[in-house]
Order: C-alpha cells, then structure tokens, then sequence
C-alpha cells in the first residue's frame, strides 16, 4: 500500500469527518482517478506522438493510448483520425504512486514554483493543472528528449463542491499557493 493512501485513510478520512460532519465514512470525499494527457501538435508528425507515449509510459508506469482528431480542420492542418495526443488514466494503486510523486517531488522542481493555482477547480470538485515542462520529472532523462512537452494533469474527486475537494486535497499535501 502507497504512502498517499496510508495517510488518507488514517490521517485525512478523520479531519474530513469530523471537520465537515459527516455521518458515515463513505461520505468522505475520495480521489478517484488521475487522467494525464499530452497534446500534440498535428504537423509533427507519429514519431513525434510515439515519443509522448513512451515518455508518458514512463513518467506514470502504464502504457498510454493514442488520442486522435475527431474531425477535420482545415485551418490547423487536421485531418479526420489524425493521431493528435496521448492519454493515460489512472486508478487504485498506480494514481496513488503517481500522486506521491507528483506532489512530493515533481512540483517542487518546477522553475519559480510557489504553489498551485486555487483558481483550477471546474465547479464539481475536480482539479486541473497544467505541466509545461515533462523534465520535471526525475524518470525522464534529460539527454534522451528531443522536444520539450507539455501536459494536463486533472484530478477526478467523489466531492461534491469546490470547497470539500480543495480541503481534500490541501490535506493529501498539494501545495495551494496562499
């Protein structure tokens, strides 16, 4: 069992419990999945796709899918099925140890770093964030990337309203700028 998930069930289930007054301990809001996502630029070409999807693998430890257009346009030179991305979704055991790294070492690495947004909750309880940079990472090596790649990193939360899924969050140890 993952850190991360050890101190959620005996450190943050109890606050949340007795801060916010629930009854029963599957009211508590939980973290249910991880999605991580990297875009691509369309003229880039599949190697350039190919090589998101490794380096995605190996940041999360799961084998990523290719994400591709849904429709053409004309104006960013997109054809229909043209592969555009990558994606990977986490749960259970792998979203814990991604978590864990991702806020006690991934974070702190990143340039002038003060703390994350409050202002990225989308008004249902889930958290967005936005990586520029995928050396943040300690498992990407510096000499083997060839183009700097951004990605989204959006945490799905059972909570119902902002305020309980930042509590939840502010108590696992993401780091919420002041």
């Amino acid at each position: 069992m993952s850190n991360l998930r050890k101190h959620y069930l005996e450190q943050v289930v109890p606050k949340l419990m007795e801060g916010q007054k629930y009854t029963n301990r599957h009211q508590v809001p939980k973290i249910e999945k991880v999605v991580i996502n990297m875009g691509i630029k369309a003229d880039l070409g599949k190697e350039a796709v190919e090589e998101a999807r490794t380096e995605l693998g190996m940041i999360t430890g799961q084998r990523a899918i290719i994400t591709k257009a849904k429709k053409a346009i004309s104006n960013f030179k997109l054809r229909k099925d043209q592969p555009i991305g990558c994606k990977v979704t986490l749960r259970g055991s792998r979203m814990y140890e991604f978590l864990e790294r991702f806020i006690g070492t991934a974070l702190p690495r990143q340039r002038d770093f003060r703390g994350v947004s409050l202002r990225s909750f989308d008004g249902r309880g889930n958290y967005s964030i936005g990586v520029a940079d995928q050396t943040i990472f300690p498992e990407i090596e510096l000499d083997r990337i060839k183009r700097q790649q951004g990605m989204d990193i959006t945490i799905v939360t059972t909570a119902n309203t902002n305020d309980e899924a930042k509590e939840l969050l502010k108590l696992m140890g993401m780091p919420f700028a002041n």
